[in-house]
């Protein structure tokens, strides 16, 4: 099937719909899509670009803005509360819709670098993140504030792209035994509903010998 063409103006119409938190996910998603040197036309109206030059890091780059994310998200820095009513308790504040689209721009880059470089650093800033999420599921108020049933589901992580980017880093440094020990782990912390699918994922990395530990896991199956 052909597929249609997309009306711009009916986009822009259903742009100015979509909430602050959305509206962020795309921004963040536009800086990593949009070439260099369109970023000026892009955003040089609201942002001064000359005053955002890049700073060169002694450790590998993805692994450094997760830890600074890590970091700030422990410190509090997208902690921000409100009054919860009955007509407030669906909404999301400003912080927490920063760190949901932060989050969600940090894993993608994860994944996306997982293709060409999955080792050590990239495994440690996966863990970082999935730390992030326990933190928050173990009942911690500190991180973020959900006015209304909270957990690391309100964050929206696309795990069938998360987890076998994360095995991918697990498999190339892991011995068999943490190996198996962290694929079930994470399967069970975030997508144990799909459990048979990302022990596939991970098979599918893994060594003989992960292999062969994987086979220990409950419900691993052959």
């Amino acid at each position: 099937m052909t597929r249609r063409a997309i009306d711009l103006e009916k986009l822009r119409v259903a742009l100015r719909r979509l909430s602050r938190g959305n509206l962020l996910v795309m921004a963040e998603r536009a800086t990593e899509l949009v070439p260099r040197d369109k970023l000026r036309a892009l955003v040089g109206e609201f942002v001064r670009l000359d005053e955002l030059a890049e700073t060169k890091s002694g450790v590998a780059p993805v692994l450094d803005a997760v830890r600074k994310f890590h970091q700030a998200s422990l410190r509090g820095e997208y902690y921000e509360s409100f009054a919860v009513t009955p007509k407030t308790f669906t909404q999301q504040s400003e912080g927490t819709e920063e760190f949901i689209a932060e989050f969600g721009r940090l894993v993608g880059t994860c994944v996306r670098a997982s293709e060409k470089t999955p080792g050590p650093p990239l495994r440690e800033a996966f863990e970082l993140l999935f730390g992030l999420l326990r933190h928050i599921d173990e009942g911690h108020d500190d991180v973020v504030f959900f006015a209304d049933e909270g957990g690391s589901w309100q964050v929206g992580v696309d795990w069938r792209a998360a987890l076998p980017a994360y095995f991918r880093c697990l498999a190339h440094s892991a011995s068999p035994e943490d190996f198996a020990r962290a694929v079930g782990r994470a399967i069970k912390d975030f997508a144990d509903h799909e459990r048979p699918r990302h022990l596939t994922a991970a098979r599918r990395v893994a060594s003989a010998e992960q292999k062969a530990a994987l086979r220990a896991l409950p419900g691993a199956g052959r």
